[in-house]
């Protein structure tokens, strides 16, 4: 009997459809991928943050280990900066650390140098951190290697020059992300001048050395612009929250108020949003919290991250600025400040 066959045409779109997808079909696993892609993403990305986080969170600690060695050799620690009483080395004079530079061709000394000399505690290496652009911001003097100018920012030194050239060259990591509590370690105010002045800290004035901020990460903005002052930068200089109760940041001229605390933290309010954060955040004419680092994942996005802290005791821990003026980790006194009463107001 015969029988009728398909004709060509039919087996054809039969076996199209039965092998593989339709364009429709097509279009929807590429849109499904694309929306898989852009929801992983933003998970690499935090990922790529943290792992560039944990590198500077090690070499914050082996800082921190640094200064725990120098503090059993010197008893106590170092000023932040000072000004040099010569083109190189780390001596210093006290005479010589009251207003500006006598001597501006000495370029400063910073904390970093006596950690790297006297035997080499800690390599420089140790004061980059692979989060910040060039590994750290520039030194007000960077001395004769080009790498370490920030040319971008018309950068000029000490002498008002932008040549990479030496003398003043300071005594500083090539590339710094990290600064100094003021309070623990000070700048260089040693001289009378107001009703205070500064002093190097003992180990033993510590009360809570676990619970007190010895250094952190310096804030940037994929560039350091947030340390220049115009064309100088300003690395060197050390950050603190801690105010005067009745002369706010000029904490020098604080009068010692006997029993009563002396000084207090800033209120939440100094703290500005990441959108804010710009050049100069350094600067002594605002509150210098504001530079503490915010480069890690964490924080919430009106903050704009987190940041490495290492402590008295040696731990690290990672957490935003507002938290560490929250739980109010930067000393129960201002021990850099000389007078009576150092105290400072701890309740709310």
């Amino acid at each position: 009997m015969w029988k009728s066959r398909p004709c060509p045409t039919t087996l054809s779109r039969r076996s199209l459809s039965s092998a593989g997808f339709t364009l429709i079909e097509l279009l929807v696993v590429i849109s499904v991928i694309a929306v898989l892609i852009g929801l992983a993403l933003p998970s690499l990305a935090g990922s790529r943050r943290e792992a560039r986080a944990v590198p500077c969170a090690s070499n914050l600690r082996a800082v921190g280990q640094a200064l725990a060695i120098y503090l059993g050799q010197f008893r106590a620690y170092p000023a932040s900066y000072v000004y040099g009483s010569s083109t190189a080395g780390t001596d210093w004079s006290l005479g010589d650390q009251g207003g500006t530079n006598p001597n501006p061709v000495n370029g400063y000394v910073h904390w970093s140098a006596f950690l790297m000399g006297d035997g080499g505690l800690v390599p420089e290496a140790a004061f980059r951190c692979p989060a910040a652009p060039k590994g750290g911001a520039p030194a007000t003097n960077p001395g004769s290697n080009a790498a370490n100018w920030d040319p971008e920012f018309l950068q000029t030194n000490s002498l008002g020059s932008s040549s990479p050239t030496e003398p003043p060259k300071d005594r500083q990591a090539g590339r710094m992300a990290y600064t100094a509590n003021a309070a623990i370690m000070p700048r260089n105010k040693f001289a009378p001048g107001g009703l205070r002045r500064n002093q190097l800290v003992r180990e033993s004035a510590l009360t809570f050395p676990g619970t007190t901020i010895v250094a952190t990460e310096l804030v940037h903005k994929n560039d350091w612009r947030t340390v220049f002052d115009g064309t100088t930068s300003r690395s060197h200089r050390p950050i603190s929250p801690l105010l005067g109760v009745t002369t706010g940041d000029d904490v020098y001229d604080e009068p010692d108020t006997g029993s009563s605390p002396a000084f207090e933290y800033a209120s939440r309010s100094t703290i500005i949003p990441w959108s804010e954060i710009g050049a100069d955040m350094l600067g002594y004419g605002s509150n210098p919290i504001n530079a503490v680092g915010r480069s890690h994942p964490g924080g919430g996005k009106w903050v704009g991250g987190t940041a490495n802290f290492v402590f008295g005791d040696g731990h690290g821990e990672r957490m935003s600025v507002l938290d560490s003026l929250d739980r109010k980790l930067w000393g129960d006194r201002f021990y850099s400040l000389t007078g009576g009463n150092t105290q400072v107001r701890m309740g709310p």
